[in-house]
């Protein structure tokens, strides 16, 4: 469904924009765009003063802090380099900005962000970020279980994987919420603003 409205208590929620994440390439969008777009949106919630929630992911050096369970893929530890998991530059700074960390894939399971935003008001989220299929799907998932509007920004967010990413924004995102581009979401703020 295309966006149609943000209620006047939205909260930009920014799935792992961080230096190690952002070093990976993206499809169908770059990182570089993704970024761009996130800290247009990022600036025009703060110029509202709605909220701007930073989610950032980070894991022990030791694996001692993984999630439990069998995969078929590997979870030994790794070394990570110093500053991995740091919000990047572009977006860092602001004092008002709320930051969760988190060490799963969903910025709610095992953080604060619910209460934060729960706190504050917010009925709604608009997502960005990466990966698509991984963090921001997980995030809507869980965001419609906690009874908030989503509103997915899909040329502000990108994946490893473009049939992955595609997958996400045609086949589950219209399951949990409204989506729409950057120019879009930024109209409805101004349209609001008035």
């Amino acid at each position: 469904m295309p966006v149609t409205t943000l209620d006047s208590k939205t909260a930009l929620v920014v799935i792992d924009l961080q230096n190690g994440v952002l070093a990976a390439p993206g499809s169908p969008h770059s990182a570089r765009d993704v970024l761009a777009r996130t800290v247009r949106l990022a600036e025009a919630f703060r110029a509202r003063d709605l909220p701007v929630v930073l989610v950032r992911v980070t894991a022990s050096t030791d694996g001692s802090d993984a999630v439990p369970g069998r995969t078929d893929l590997s979870r030994s530890a790794r070394a990570w380099p110093a500053g991995w998991d740091a919000v990047v530059a572009e977006l860092a700074g602001h004092p008002e900005d709320i930051v969760v960390t988190k060490r799963n894939w969903s910025a709610f399971y095992g953080t604060d962000l619910d209460l934060h935003l729960r706190r504050r008001g917010v009925t709604q989220i608009v997502l960005t970020g990466v990966a698509t299929s991984i963090g921001v799907e997980s995030t809507a998932r869980a965001a419609h279980e906690h009874g908030y509007h989503v509103t997915l920004a899909t040329d502000a967010m990108t994946d490893l994987d473009p049939e992955a990413h595609r997958h996400s924004v045609e086949k589950i995102f219209p399951r949990l919420g409204e989506t729409g581009t950057t120019a879009d979401i930024l109209a409805l703020l101004t349209a609001t603003a008035s």
